[in-house]
């Protein structure tokens, strides 16, 4: 009679009933159980935790792609004329989409309830309407009117929770103030003056949604005193992620004496930042996920122990070392295989379904767990990287496996004698 292949059916249905709980080894099936628990429950937070820092990092991203250039050109050009030849160049490099003259600068500014700081960006109403971020958030009144007709430069744009803060609403007037006037005999004298607010656009990030005002180019410069000057040129590319590779054929396109810097540099620490927050809390995760694992030992030892006359038995009918050593390996490697399985399932459910819980928890608890002046965005984000949760996966697997060894080898090398000796 040929012996029988490794992995084989009798293997596997011996494997099968020694997990199965009895009420003489209830000790096994609970620690058994709690394995199974704590690695699904691990793995399960691994992934969801991942899911929501991925969401975070892709959704600041296009909310700070999307509101602000790509790459900005400081310098260069001084003339209306000379300007508008850069702006011309840079448009002809290949992956620009758009090259805007910007005015932008600090303000006070108030309204009926209150008054804040804000930041006033001033740009051409084509370019304004160039922004689907902004322009396709207005919540309230409309940009119809911004730099149109006689009063079309009075009209500003203001970011719905700024306009909360002051008590504004479209139509109403706004007080701005610019800390940089007109030189006088008593010294720099601020100017102040009364704008009409359009609308209010909301972009869902409070960090523009509470600081931000939109004013017409040639107000702007007027206001504070650019004469025909602007801060810089904001450039959109097709492909924000080209932007260091852009660089210098914008530079080129610039001309002497321009300054080219891309978003990846402006925003380098705070990317950096989360890019290290990430790693840590994969790195600590996983460190959970393998200690969970290693509750297969505790276990698979006690089920050794009992098992050690039926190890005997096994032994004196024909069994080899490689026989038992895989019966004991597939017991603890199935707790690994179907935790790591209800993990990964029950996070990626879990992910999918994020705002609805969000809202039934907020629901729940009459309180708002996540506050968009807290966490900059308006609802919690989840972004599944699914070659992140096949990783995960073979993590837990192998950390399994890996706990599930010792007491295995353990057991193919007890010896049948001794084994039945003392039962």
């Amino acid at each position: 009679m040929n012996p029988a292949p490794p992995f084989s059916a009798w293997e596997r249905s011996i494997a099968l009933r020694y997990l199965r709980s009895k009420r003489s080894q209830g000790g096994v099936a609970l620690i058994s159980i709690i394995s199974f628990v704590a690695i699904a429950l691990s793995v399960a937070t691994l992934i969801i935790v991942m899911s929501i820092m991925n969401g975070f990092t892709s959704e600041l991203t296009a909310k700070i792609l999307g509101f602000n250039g790509h790459a900005y050109i400081v310098g260069g050009a001084m003339t209306p004329a000379e300007r508008g030849a850069m702006v011309a160049r840079v448009r002809a490099v290949p992956g620009v989409v758009e090259a805007a003259p910007v005015v932008e600068s600090q303000a006070l500014v108030q309204g009926p309830n209150a008054a804040a700081g804000a930041i006033v960006r001033g740009v051409e109403p084509a370019d304004l309407r160039a922004t689907p971020m902004v322009v396709d958030n207005i919540k309230a009144g409309s940009a119809a009117n911004f730099g149109r007709g006689e009063d079309g430069g009075d009209v500003v744009l203001v970011g719905q929770k700024l306009a909360e803060t002051l008590g504004l609403g479209p139509g109403d007037p706004i007080s701005i103030t610019s800390p940089s006037g007109n030189a006088t005999a008593f010294g720099t004298l601020p100017i102040r003056k009364t704008y009409t607010v359009g609308g209010l656009f909301s972009v869902g990030m409070s960090e523009y949604d509470q600081a931000f005002i939109y004013m017409p180019l040639t107000q702007a410069q007027l206001f504070f005193g650019r004469d025909a000057a602007v801060d810089f040129i904001e450039v959109k590319l097709a492909d924000p992620d080209k932007a260091p590779a852009l660089k210098p054929a914008l530079t080129v396109a610039a001309g002497p004496g321009a300054v080219v810097s891309d978003w990846t540099e402006k925003n380098r620490a705070y990317f950096g930042a989360i890019q290290v927050e990430r790693t840590a809390m994969r790195m600590i995760l996983m460190f959970v996920v393998a200690i969970a694992a290693m509750n297969i030992i505790s276990g698979l030892i006690m089920l050794v122990k009992n098992k050690g006359r039926d190890i005997a038995i096994l032994r004196t009918m024909g069994a080899g070392r490689g026989a038992i050593l895989r019966i004991f390996f597939m017991s603890g490697a199935l707790i690994g295989v179907l935790g790591t399985a209800v993990g990964v399932i029950g996070g990626i459910v879990f992910c999918l379904n994020i705002e609805a819980i969000q809202q039934f928890i907020e629901w729940l608890t009459r309180a708002k767990i996540f506050s968009s002046d807290v966490y900059f965005l308006a609802h919690v984000p989840a972004k599944i990287d699914w070659l992140e949760a096949a990783l995960v996966s073979l993590w837990t697997l192998a950390a399994s496996f890996l706990a599930t060894l010792p007491p295995a080898l353990h057991a193919s090398r007890l010896d049948p004698v001794e084994a039945l000796r003392y039962e």
